[in-house]
């Protein structure tokens, strides 16, 4: 039985999600499809590709994950399949898998051509039904992806903000506000622990100046701000009980510090 995950910015107000299941049920009967996410901020390409990166791991061997983050709908952008040893990925050629290019060094891209596997009269609002969804049920039932079209390599490998190492510190930004209004940053907790081991350091952020990394929410008093090591393994600044964006004024791309006594 295929798993097929859906990850779009489509929220739930319309039937845009319902009807791309709708499809791949009428293609593949026997596939459990898995809700990623539908509250992706509209046309955050780069936010699609950050969630995407946090969950696509946890699936079982031969998930289909379809990823439609698009707007660039009806426009030049190619559909694509990527394929991994374990997974296959669905959607544009856009960028919303960047974090899968870093993450997977074997993989392979193919530019979704032949028309015979997706609805008949595509529309140019809405590939996620007429493009996306049956391609990932054709996949789920085990068409492999060289009858989908060519393998390419020019595809649009994103943007992905890395922190700096620098003499004295990490300088690194803020990679997304997640729905508790917590601050994800895009130092890895390999790197924040390496550089600060048994040395003092600061972490800075807007206003805010941290000294330690909590080891849970909890540990801080309700309203306090506090640094800690997440469940994707990057360091976060979160309030105890409260909302550290709107707190703090801070939004995706703003600059974070660590600063370590010399």
């Amino acid at each position: 039985m295929s798993v097929i995950t859906l990850l779009t910015d489509f929220g739930h107000r319309d039937a845009f999600v319902g009807t791309m299941k709708g499809v791949i049920l009428c293609i593949c009967p026997e596939a459990r499809i898995v809700d990623l996410s539908h509250g992706i901020a509209a046309q955050r390409i780069e936010e699609g590709a950050f969630i995407l990166r946090t969950a696509y791991s946890y699936f079982p061997d031969g998930t289909v994950h379809v990823a439609v983050v698009d707007p660039g709908v009806g426009g030049e952008r190619r559909a694509l399949i990527v394929e991994t040893p374990r997974y296959r990925f669905v959607g544009p050629d856009n960028g919303v898998f960047a974090h899968v290019y870093a993450r997977e060094s074997d993989h392979r891209v193919v530019s979704v051509t032949e028309t015979g596997y997706m609805l008949p009269g595509i529309s140019n609002t809405f590939h996620g039904r007429d493009v996306f969804a049956p391609v990932a049920a054709h996949l789920a039932l085990g068409t492999p992806i060289t009858a989908f079209g060519p393998e390419i390599d020019d595809f649009h490998g994103g943007s992905i903000t890395g922190p700096t190492v620098r003499e004295g510190g990490i300088v690194g930004h803020v990679l997304h506000i997640d729905h508790y209004g917590n601050i994800i940053t895009d130092i890895e907790d390999s790197l924040f622990l390496e550089t600060t081991r048994e040395k003092r350091f600061r972490i800075t952020l807007s206003n805010l100046t941290l000294d330690r990394v909590s080891a849970s929410y909890d540990e801080a008093a309700e309203g306090a701000a506090m640094a800690i090591l997440d469940s994707a393994g990057l360091l976060e600044i979160a309030v105890n009980g409260g909302n550290a964006a709107q707190i703090l004024g801070v939004a995706p791309g703003d600059r974070v510090e660590v600063d370590v006594a010399r």
